[in-house]
């Protein structure tokens, strides 16, 4: 049995933990507040831009874009995010385990490489031995539409070089502190969602006039769509990394508060005997003088 002085040191190392926990919890919670109002106030941007798009090819036959164009899919880039810190819980693993599962299922004709942000994926995929063509380590200190822009234009530039063929975005999407859900989803060739139909009918018979042209509009519209699909998604994993190292600092403190009392319950029992034991040690040896 450990001795009295042992049970001490092993609850002031586990309060000195819950006391670390908790710090934790309280500095991703006032984080997430920030990185929440951020993507709530991004997704619908997000969804009319993309609304947009397809508005305006569904009203115009013929009408097209590079980005646009689908073909036959024998180079596949993954942009995965992950985070750089740990002790997040699941965050981070159900990213790896997502793209480690498609690049089992995919074809063997079919190529991989990836591109990283978050130094917890790159290790995972490096000792994977997965194609890396290029990591961004830090971006999540400077993240900002500009920096999403640039990640995005390189994608982009790798698909226009056809030096790729599809680029594909695995993140967590924020759904709420305490659930995140991993998607993948097509970044390129990009796919707008179907136009919208009121009840007069779909809104792709009513036209409008457009400065310059309709293709110029396109061609400003598309990259900047792919630009903010790649901004959505490093927001939505910064919310979801914090929510979900917000709940596992909580379930952390509170099993630290659970081993505490069981500690404790364990000193009380070891003192309790210690006690007992003394004093019958006393008594024998008062009936041992008489």
């Amino acid at each position: 049995m450990a001795s009295l002085r042992d049970i001490r040191k092993r609850i002031r190392s586990v309060k000195s933990t819950q006391q670390i926990t908790k710090a934790m919890k309280m500095v991703s919670a006032a984080k997430l507040r920030r990185a929440q109002d951020a993507i709530v106030a991004a997704r619908p941007f997000a969804r009319a831009l993309d609304q947009m798009i397809a508005d305006l090819v569904s009203r115009s036959e013929g009408l097209s874009h590079p980005l646009l164009t689908s073909r036959p899919v024998r180079r596949v880039e993954i942009l995965a995010l992950t985070s750089d810190r740990g002790l997040a819980g699941g965050f981070n693993a159900n990213v790896i385990r997502r793209v480690a599962r498609f690049a089992y299922e995919m074809d063997r004709s079919t190529t991989l490489r990836l591109t990283t942000v978050g130094r917890k994926g790159l290790e995972a995929f490096r000792r994977r031995h997965l194609d890396i063509r290029k990591d961004h380590a830090g971006l999540y200190g400077r993240l900002s539409y500009a920096t999403a822009r640039s990640l995005a234009e390189e994608l982009t530039t790798e698909f226009l070089e056809d030096r790729v063929d599809q680029v594909l975005l695995v993140y967590n999407e924020f759904v709420s502190a305490i659930t995140q859900r991993v998607v993948l989803t097509p970044l390129l060739p990009f796919e707008q969602p179907a136009a919208q139909e009121s009840s007069g009918g779909p809104r792709a018979l009513v036209d409008f006039e457009y400065e310059p042209t309709k293709d110029a509009v396109l061609a400003r519209l598309v990259p900047q769509a792919v630009a903010i699909r790649v901004y959505r998604a490093l927001l939505e994993s910064v919310a979801s990394e914090h929510g979900a190292r917000m709940s596992a600092m909580e379930n952390a403190t509170n099993n630290a508060e659970d081993a505490i009392s069981r500690l404790t319950l364990t000193y009380n029992r070891t003192r309790q005997a210690a006690i007992t034991k003394e004093l019958m040690e006393i008594v024998s040896g008062a009936e041992a003088l008489k």
